[in-house]
């Protein structure tokens, strides 16, 4: 379980032309749900903290556009790809010089009028374990346990918001999960938080008019898309279920990189001298489980047996005790 994580830094102006972000959103519409990269409901219990919650994946109005991963994937995000402060923010966060950016995405909600979940952690990485080939499940799994710390990869995530509008701000928990939550309020345009969120639980508080209601009935196939030069909407199998401009988006955008101990930390990573097999990996939990008297049958194909997913979740997923802020 995470129970401590490294104090955030605020960034109170992240760019000078906070415009382009707006013409990096509309350049590359239209966006998926941020649930598309969950294989079934396991998984997603897995990755959201939801570990006693046993209702079907839920498809929110949460959209994610992804601009970069190790190198930029979409025209005009250098800036942000290789932005100084959050270079030196990671610096800081972790005491090294040895920060590499890789990952730059945006989130993008429209109308969620209550809290994203119940506080979770950020898919983390592993020496021979990422994201690139291995399920996010597994990950976030290895890093709930406490088992692999020491074959994680140690993350800085910047977190940016563009949003003018109400609320909308992000809940975090500096001091671990059992201690009292703070708030980065709403409406704060164009500042930013770093922290280390692979271990610092967080949510994005409640966006838009808490009496409008929700959408329903959105699916994997759902796309936010831009209809005019104003206008936004909500398009399912072609038909628009909801129209609403631009302001009405909560735009955040998160950056990560990876941050190393020194040089021989970084080169233990790029040459996969000290990696971890997925075998290793199962072999771990299992051996946990047995010291823990845990009752389970081992399956041919632990990856995708959702049996075992919701096991191990239920075992080592855990979301914060604490709610009242301070």
């Amino acid at each position: 379980m995470t129970d401590t994580c490294l104090p955030p830094i605020f960034i109170d102006e992240v760019l000078a032309d906070p415009t382009c972000v707006r013409r990096l959103v509309e350049g590359n519409a239209p966006y998926a749900p941020v649930q598309r990269y969950f294989a079934g409901d396991a998984e997603y219990r897995a990755a959201s903290g939801a570990a006693d919650d046993e209702r079907p994946m839920f498809i929110a109005p949460v959209f994610r556009g992804d601009w970069a991963y190790d190198t930029p994937s979409i025209d005009g995000v250098d800036e942000l790809f290789d932005h100084p402060k959050f270079v030196a923010a990671g610096q800081r966060i972790f005491g090294s010089k040895l920060v590499r950016p890789f990952s730059l995405y945006c989130n993008l909600t429209w109308q969620l009028p209550f809290d994203q979940g119940a506080g979770h952690t950020d898919i983390p990485e592993f020496r021979g374990i990422s994201r690139t080939d291995h399920p996010t499940w597994i990950l976030s799994m290895m890093g709930a346990s406490g088992l692999f710390e020491e074959q994680r990869v140690n993350i800085v995530t910047v977190v940016a918001w563009f949003y003018p509008g109400s609320d909308g701000g992000f809940t975090y928990w500096p001091k671990g999960p059992d201690a009292p939550p703070k708030v980065h309020e709403g409406a704060t345009f164009n500042t930013a938080i770093a922290g280390d969120n692979d271990r610092m639980y967080h949510r994005v508080r409640p966006t838009g008019d808490p009496g409008r209601g929700l959408i329903s009935g959105m699916t994997l196939d759902t796309r936010l898309a831009r209809l005019d030069d104003e206008e936004w909407g909500i398009d399912q199998d072609g038909e628009i279920r909801a129209r609403f401009p631009f302001e009405d988006l909560r735009i955040s955008i998160s950056w990560k990189a990876r941050v190393f101990r020194d040089d021989a930390d970084e080169a233990r990573y790029r040459d996969h001298s000290d990696d971890i097999a997925i075998d290793e990996v199962f072999d771990r939990f299992y051996a946990d489980l047995t010291r823990q008297g845990v009752a389970f049958e081992r399956p041919g194909n632990p990856l995708t047996d959702q049996d075992l997913i919701d096991l191990l979740t239920k075992r080592y997923v855990h979301a914060p005790t604490i709610y009242d802020e301070h």
